[in-house]
């Protein structure tokens, strides 16, 4: 591994509306020995937590429908994105976070859960780590109807589905999002399911 040497000469804040986006101007130490400025945008959104649910029993899995804004823009007709349950640690640590975003998601009280690996989504512009987690669930861990927290603007709809039948979503694109297909993938490589 190559030891880079960055120096930091210019932090601008384009936005703090949401999240914050930072433009940084930076000299970076190149392989060959000569220094380069550049400049780059990055999206700080925090770190964040996901979970895939299953059901060794009935062979299901727990995932979640919603509107997702970035995704109508470019190009899913509808916006509405098929995922696990996640959340944005919010300065938790992840474990509390994933079983608190599970039970306001998804309706289930979990009290058991295993970090399985960690993973930078988009490094080549957002900042975000995010935590995975695998947990098993039965019926009797439904404590409310789940659909998310409606002062955050969450209208999440709950779906149980086989784990062959999400499988197979992915095949058709029913399913594109990056951390589900993660998990359902960790699940099958595993043999959990």
């Amino acid at each position: 591994m190559q030891n880079t040497k960055i120096d930091i000469l210019k932090t601008e804040i384009l936005s703090d509306n949401w999240y914050t986006l930072k433009k940084v101007t930076f000299n970076i130490l190149k392989k060959d020995g000569t220094s380069e400025t550049q400049s780059r945008e990055a999206y700080d959104r925090g770190n964040g937590a996901v979970i895939l649910l299953y059901n060794k029993i009935s062979g299901t899995v727990i995932l979640t429908r919603q509107f997702r804004l970035p995704t109508f823009i470019n190009g899913n007709p509808d916006g509405m994105l098929i995922e696990a349950c996640a959340g944005l640690l919010d300065n938790d640590n992840p474990e509390e976070c994933i079983k608190r975003e599970t039970e306001e998601e998804t309706g289930y009280k979990i009290s058991k859960v295993e970090k399985v690996f960690e993973a930078y989504m988009s490094p080549g512009s957002v900042t975000e780590i995010l935590h995975f987690f695998v947990a098993e669930y039965s019926n009797e861990m439904k404590v409310t109807n789940g659909g998310g927290l409606a002062d955050e603007g969450e209208n999440i709809e709950v779906l149980e589905l086989s784990f062959d039948e999400a499988l197979a979503m992915i095949d058709n694109d029913e399913i594109k999002d990056a951390k589900t297909i993660m998990l359902l993938q960790f699940i099958r490589l595993k043999n959990i399911l």
